[in-house]
């Protein structure tokens, strides 16, 4: 009868003669004056995202005959093979809605985004849904070196909205967004 110590390692060893051996294979030195083994070494990480450099908007005494628009430029890294990301952009309305609200109060706004860092308009993002694919210049996971920012994220209120609103109430809202690596 086996030790209960013994019994473990022919169970791992009957276990990993199962499994497919493994493409590496290290090999093991002889016995003499000197002995000289080799392994071989793997590395591989998963597919990751970063969106960094995001700032909170506030539209304060907007013109109501005039279209608000805030730009910013943020960071988007992925380390996929093409660099390639897509953005889903999600608000704090009903369904997902982009939409500022006090009590029963709503206005809605839109959302853009460019690939580009630096621009005033971009692609327009659905609520809830993600954006067609973009690519990113990031070299760095949160632009520390090489270009400081990788996209533009817009933020925009039409002027007939603007004048929907009701003057002195202030109306809030979240948005939310989602960067997965392609």
């Amino acid at each position: 009868m086996l030790s209960k110590p013994n019994a473990m390692l022919a169970a791992v060893a009957a276990l990993s003669a199962m499994l497919p051996s493994p493409v590496l294979a290290a090999t093991q030195g002889s016995l003499g004056a000197t002995s000289t083994g080799t392994i071989s070494i793997s590395a591989s990480v998963p597919a990751r995202a970063r969106l960094s450099g995001l700032a909170d908007v506030a539209f304060t005494s907007v013109d109501p005959t005039t279209a608000a628009s805030n730009a910013q430029s943020v960071c988007a890294w992925s380390n996929t093979a093409t660099k390639g990301y897509t953005i889903t952009a999600s608000g704090s309305g009903a369904a997902n809605a982009f939409t500022l609200a006090n009590a029963s109060l709503t206005v809605p706004y839109s959302v853009q985004w460019n690939a580009t860092a630096g621009q005033t308009s971009g692609t327009g993002l659905t609520a809830g849904t993600a954006s067609a694919g973009f690519v990113s210049t990031a070299t760095n996971q949160n632009c520390a070196s090489g270009p400081a920012s990788s996209a533009s994220l817009i933020i925009g209120i039409a002027a007939s909205d603007l004048q929907t609103m009701q003057a002195a109430t202030s109306y809030t809202g979240t948005l939310t967004l989602l960067m997965t690596p392609q």
